[in-house]
């Protein structure tokens, strides 16, 4: 029982070392930058029944984007994209070795081909085929870029929250990454985390590293290592709001929560060997957080579980833990909900539900872990998309 009080202690004071350390950063944008022209990259690959929701949304745009500056990216010629794509004046972009089916890779390419065109562009945007601008997103994220900032992310909210408490619950995810971490982190000057689609990178950034190198399985969170390395800034920006469709089956969410699991690991065993060698400097806190990952939370887990454990002939006090951690989770999942209830996609009593089950959907990433770390070749699973923006909240 020692043992696993001590490991809870040890998880606790970590995240409280991680958490004061925060407030020592100093990683801001040197100088501002004039107005910029911007690119938009999107990857589809057979998304034709979302994806001209998202190119409408991107001209009704308050601050206009040239439809020669959007880039889709697809496979063939005979995906109906292509069509709806021309339709709209934009460009079309193939992939060049299709045995690579990363997003990364569909990003490397688009890149690649515009910078062998000679073009420049002061910012790259990067959305999934499945997304909805709102009218005011690229407006408050030129903001962003005016103000200096490397990369700039968005306020992801759901399309599709109503559909199921899998789909709200899923939708927090990204809540809660935002929520819980990016705000604190923009105020403090860290680096975010990013998270998969929605936010910007500044051109001149591609261009030295001749393309988009990040093509893990989450590609994102090897930007967000690479980011920390380099001591790019970053920042939140709640009100550029965009609209993301959340998977509606459990099956669905365990095959895409494996996924970033793999890929977490994987990136970091590129990056965390080279930020344990970088010297003490204005990013060190997000240099420590990155370093940290996800430990402290393992220690509590295995601390809580080996109480469970300890006390497996003693059922009351069993369920009395089971619960009291259920109702801490709860609780949690109720502020951030408080919170977010101007921002989120989602009714009242979808509210309700998720705020009960986001905890048990919170647990079955053990399951995921558990499929990431047996399953050696965890691939890209394509996710159907289908929905349509629901604004009946």
């Amino acid at each position: 029982m020692t043992v696993c009080f001590i490991l809870i202690t040890i998880g606790i004071i970590w995240l409280l070392i991680d958490y004061i350390l925060s407030y020592f950063n100093s990683n801001v944008p040197k100088e501002k930058n004039n107005k910029g022209k911007f690119a938009i990259l999107i990857p589809a690959r057979d998304e034709s029944r979302v994806i001209e929701e998202l190119l409408n949304s991107i001209l009704n745009q308050t601050r206009k984007i040239d439809s020669d500056d959007v880039y889709v990216i697809v496979e063939e010629e005979s995906d109906k994209t292509v069509e709806l794509v021309k339709n709209k004046n934009m460009n079309i972009v193939f992939r060049h070795d299709l045995s690579k089916k990363r997003k990364g890779y569909a990003l490397d390419d688009a890149i690649k081909e515009i910078l062998e065109q000679k073009k420049h562009y002061d910012a790259y945007f990067i959305f999934d085929a499945d997304n909805v601008l709102d009218k005011d997103y690229i407006k408050n994220m030129e903001k962003a870029y005016e103000s200096g900032y490397d990369i700039g992310i968005g306020y992801r909210n759901t399309k599709n929250g109503n559909d199921s408490v899998i789909a709200a619950a899923s939708s927090l995810t990204f809540s809660m990454i935002n929520t819980l971490g990016n705000e604190h982190k923009t105020k403090c000057n860290n680096t975010l985390t990013i998270s998969g689609t929605g936010f910007y990178i500044k051109g001149d950034i591609v261009e030295k590293l001749s393309g988009y190198p990040f093509n893990s399985l989450t590609e994102d969170y090897e930007l967000t290592l690479y980011a920390t390395l380099n001591d790019l800034t970053t920042t939140y920006v709640k009100n550029a709001i965009f609209f993301d469709e959340q998977p509606v089956k459990y099956n669905i969410t365990i095959n895409q929560r494996t996924r970033w699991i793999k890929g977490f690991f994987e990136a970091r065993k590129k990056y965390i060997p080279l930020l344990l060698k970088k010297e003490i400097n204005k990013n060190f806190s997000s240099s420590f957080h990155q370093i940290m990952g996800v430990t402290p939370y393992i220690l509590l887990i295995i601390g809580l579980l080996g109480i469970l454990l300890i006390n497996y002939f003693n059922v009351k006090n069993t369920i009395i833990l089971i619960l009291f951690v259920y109702l801490i989770m709860v609780l949690i999942t109720s502020i951030m909900v408080l919170k977010e209830n101007t921002y989120l996609n989602i009714n009242n009593k979808m509210k309700i539900k998720v705020i009960l089950y986001n905890p048990i959907f919170l647990t079955t990433y053990i399951i995921c872990l558990f499929k990431a770390i047996l399953n050696k070749d965890v691939k890209w699973l394509k996710i159907e998309h289908s929905k349509s923006l629901d604004t009946s909240v």
